[in-house]
């Protein structure tokens, strides 16, 4: 089965590298925004109604490719009955002991896997957009997708849970538990908010796999009432998606915008990290006073239900780890680099394999598949997302975005926005304020979250219910919210004074 895994990841990779040069394509079938807009120029239409009616006209597919995303997202509300009816039809298959493996239930079982369901939606878009414009037109909007996020997410995830890197962090963040006499109290206040702003550096995947690991070691197996297990779930979403913005580098929302809006490292720190941090402990140390009767309770079952740190590996094959680690996040948006490092990877983990565990494939492979399908989805939502984003002010654009980012990746929502000519600084803050803070809603609002529901979902029977996420992430998303706007900051103007009109197009970005 590992073999089988490493095979299908490795065909995956090396779909990557196009067998053609992207210019030697065929021509996308849906004009880009500006194309769209260069139409609504000749044909004098301004207003936000008009112009979605003007390009629904214009490009019926659209609206069709929209009804067919909007179907993913339903989708993903039905996977828990979905996945229920799945094992009725194993037990039926079992109970009347009928030869081989049923095609039936494991059919359900496939579209009920929260992680498949885009990539499920994506085949689905692609039949019909061959069948409406022809295979060649099909075949050159998917040679244009830029699948290195899913990529990257997926390296990331295998580099992070691995026995060396995850010992490491969970020695790290054994400092902290230890000023709480390492209490399952303790543990949890270091994994959600410690980790969470480690992603600032080893971007947000990682420290959201690192930080599901660590509280599948460390937290659920102690069996916290569902109400606890969701807040925490929706609270490691959020902390994770505004812990990542005090650098330019590691959140990819701000990533988005970074380099064409101009921002740096210190100005995301002073603007963005400080409000993070206070937003992230706020909520932790609010969710804890809720729930510390639980934890007190749950002390009281450690001893039964936490394994130890088990097998440390020497400091030379760590220090390796975090090796493959930095370069792969050093060059995140590098395929050739960051893929070609994995590579050496494998075969080191190989050569250490006394000292290794069994490679997790499966979750990344599946929260690859998951991205994957989300890009190729998202690259036909701008029509809407565009124009809704550039008419509105700063508080609507603010609350739009975050509502937005619920149902739709939040690297979306600021790359169209900094495609927007015209947007002031305020609005600028704003939108990206609001793609942050939205992040944990869904797990599609931030690209780590399907990782972190992969990783903890064998701990809520009949999978992660997404209302029950919502609501757990709801009070830390309102928090966030409320820092990220309401706390004083006077140096925004200057943040946002000016673009890079160097930045590289659009399509090299996001798709």
């Amino acid at each position: 089965m590992r073999r089988h895994l490493l095979f299908i990841l490795l065909l995956l990779l090396a779909a990557a590298f196009p067998a053609r040069a992207a210019d030697s394509l065929p021509a996308s079938p849906v004009p880009s925004l500006q194309e769209m807009a260069s139409r609504e120029q000749s044909a004098e239409v301004h207003e936000i109604g008009e112009t979605l009616a003007f390009r629904a006209r214009t490009v019926p597919f659209l609206p069709v490719a929209t009804g067919i995303f909007l179907a993913a997202i339903l989708h993903t509300f039905l996977a828990a009955p979905v996945m229920k009816l799945a094992h009725k039809e194993e037990e039926r298959h079992r109970t009347l002991d009928l030869p081989g493996v049923s095609f039936k239930a494991t059919a359900l079982h496939f579209a009920g896997e929260v992680e498949a369901i885009f990539g499920i939606w994506a085949a689905v878009l692609l039949t019909v957009m061959a069948a409406w414009f022809g295979l060649d037109a099909m075949k050159g909007y998917i040679g244009h997708v830029n699948f290195t996020e899913p990529l990257f997410v997926a390296v990331i995830m295998v580099l992070s849970s691995t026995r060396p890197v995850l010992n490491f962090a969970e020695s790290c963040l054994g400092l902290f538990a230890r000023l709480g006499k390492s209490s399952p109290g303790a543990w949890w206040l270091a994994i959600l908010i410690v980790g969470p702003l480690l992603g600032s550096f080893i971007t947000e995947p990682g420290a959201m796999t690192i930080c599901a690991m660590l509280l599948g070691r460390r937290f659920y197996p102690l069996q916290p009432s569902p109400r606890f297990a969701y807040a925490t779930l929706g609270l490691l979403f959020v902390n994770v998606s505004v812990g990542g913005v005090m650098t330019h580098f590691a959140a990819p929302p701000v990533l988005m915008v970074a380099q064409k809006w101009g921002l740096t490292t210190p100005e995301m720190m002073l603007h963005y990290g400080v409000k993070a941090v206070a937003a992230i402990l706020i909520s932790t140390f609010g969710y804890y006073a809720f729930f510390r009767s639980e934890l007190a309770a749950m002390a009281q079952r450690k001893n039964k239900a936490t394994s130890p740190q088990q097998n440390p590996s020497p400091r030379w094959i760590t220090l390796v780890h975090l090796g493959f680690m930095a370069w792969t996040v050093a060059f995140a948006h590098t395929p050739a680099l960051f893929i070609g490092g994995f590579l050496f990877f494998l075969a080191f983990s190989q050569a250490t394999a006394h000292h290794q565990r069994e490679l997790q494939l499966r979750g990344p492979l599946l929260v690859g598949f998951f991205l994957a399908g989300l890009v190729v989805h998202g690259g036909l939502q701008g029509w809407w997302l565009e124009p809704i984003l550039s008419s509105l002010g700063k508080w609507p654009l603010f609350l739009g975005s975050t509502l937005l980012t619920s149902f739709n990746d939040n690297a979306a929502i600021t790359f169209l926005a900094s495609q927007v000519d015209g947007l002031g600084p305020m609005l600028k803050y704003a939108v990206l304020a609001g793609a942050v803070a939205g992040g944990g809603l869904t797990v599609i609002a931030n690209a780590p979250n399907p990782a972190g529901q992969t990783l903890l979902a064998k701990h809520f029977p009949g999978g992660v219910a997404p209302l029950k996420l919502m609501l757990g992430a709801l009070i830390p998303t309102v928090v966030a919210a409320a820092a990220l706007m309401l706390f004083p900051d006077w140096g925004v103007e200057k943040m946002f004074a000016m673009d890079d009109p160097s930045a590289p197009p659009s399509a090299e970005h996001h798709p």
